[in-house]
Parts: C-alpha cells; sequence; structure tokens
C-alpha cells in the first residue's frame, strides 16, 4: 500500500512514512526495493512486439517524463517540449490500453532515434505490426504508417490525402489516452529523483498497469 501511495500520488517520502508510522528511510528502503522487483517483471521489447502482434494494429507515440535539472542539463532538455526530462516511447492498442513503454532516454533524443535506440521499429517489423505513428517518425519504413506531410515537392496535399490524415489522426488519439493513463500515476507528473531511475519506474508503473488492467477487464 505504502508504494502505491507514493507512486499513485507521487508523494515525498515523508508523507507516506507519517501514514504508516515508520521513518522515512525506511519508507524510500521499502519504495526502492518494491519497484526494482516490479520492474524486473516488465516484459522487454521483443515480448512487448509478440504481444502486439496478436492486435488488429498498434499505435505508437512519444512522451516526456519532466525531471528536476541535473548539473549536466543539456541532454535532458527537450526542444520540441521546452523542458528537462526523460523520453519514453508507448505503445498502445486499439482500445486505448497500454501495452508497453520503453526503455527511458534523455529528453534531447527525438522520438524516431529513441524508437530505433530501444530495438521498438525493428521489434515491431520482425513481427507484421502494422503501426501508426504521427510525423515525427516520418521515414522509419518498415511497418510503421505516418500520415502524408508537405514539402518542397509536394507542397499541397490531395484532398484524398487529407482524408488519410483525418482518419490517421482519429487512430493516434488512441494512442493519446494510453499515454494519459501512463501518466495517471502522478509521480511521472515531474520525477525528483536521478534520471537514471526513470526507467525501472516506469517498467514498475507499467507491470502495475496491466495488473489492474486484468482486473477490471472482465
Amino acid at each position: 500500500m505504502l508504494v502505491l501511495a507514493h507512486l499513485r500520488n507521487g508523494d515525498t517520502y515523508a508523507r507516506p512514512a507519517a501514514g504508516f508510522a515508520i521513518g522515512t528511510t525506511t519508507a524510500w528502503r521499502y519504495v526502492r526495493e518494491s519497484v526494482d522487483l516490479l520492474a524486473a517483471l516488465a516484459d522487454d521489447v521483443q515480448a512487448a512486439a509478440l504481444r502486439a502482434a496478436r492486435l488488429a494494429y498498434a499505435i505508437l507515440d512519444g512522451t516526456l517524463i519532466p525531471t528536476d535539472r541535473v548539473a549536466d542539463q543539456k541532454p535532458y532538455y527537450s526542444g520540441k517540449h521546452k523542458r528537462h526530462g526523460m523520453n519514453v516511447q508507448v505503445l498502445a492498442d486499439p482500445a486505448s490500453r497500454l501495452v508497453w513503454a520503453s526503455p527511458a532516454l534523455p529528453g534531447a533524443v527525438h522520438d524516431l532515434t529513441a524508437a530505433r535506440i530501444v530495438g521498438l521499429i525493428d521489434a515491431l517489423t520482425a513481427n507484421g505490426v502494422m503501426t501508426f505513428a504521427d510525423k515525427g517518425y516520418q521515414g522509419t519504413g518498415g511497418t510503421v504508417r505516418t500520415p502524408f506531410k508537405r514539402h518542397r515537392h509536394r507542397p499541397r496535399l490531395s484532398r484524398g490525402q487529407k482524408a488519410v490524415n483525418r482518419a490517421h489522426a482519429r487512430i493516434r488519439a488512441l494512442g493519446e489516452r494510453a499515454i494519459a493513463t501512463l501518466k495517471a500515476w502522478k509521480l511521472l507528473s515531474k520525477l525528483r529523483c536521478c534520471p537514471h531511475r526513470a526507467t525501472t519506474i516506469v517498467q514498475a508503473i507499467l507491470v502495475l498497469q496491466a495488473i489492474e488492467g486484468d482486473r477490471y477487464s472482465g
């Protein structure tokens, strides 16, 4: 309960420590050990792609987990979001459910680069998973589909291309709901720990979210 309260509500260690009548250091240790154990149960990218292969299609999107500034802050600053944080790639199913969240990379890493670094693009393509993503993944190739984009050789989109983009946007909106599900765990509203802990925390939350989803799926 203490660990759930910390992750779900984003409380400091002092608050659950007071609520459970234990020391703050003890609360910190309980949370850290439990989060590490939960994270060890999370799927890797290959297992996630195999599960996604059973879907009609998947939605890929990136999100930034905000963090405090650190001494070497440049790698963590996202020009897209205008703040410091960690880049996490999120995979969702057609029902807006969270399928997988990737290891966290510094916020300055572009979404497409991040998806390639964690091996997600190769895993989805190898398993033939039809995947929809936004314009930030343009040129990905494989089984990833992105909207039509204007450029100097195509200054205007045709009516048919605009219709395709509208349908594509409706599908991608499902992925945004999955990101909202992930960020409903208030600890991710802003991490105040070492950025290198972000991956472990996200993976632990992913495991807990899967348990919650299975509990209420029927």
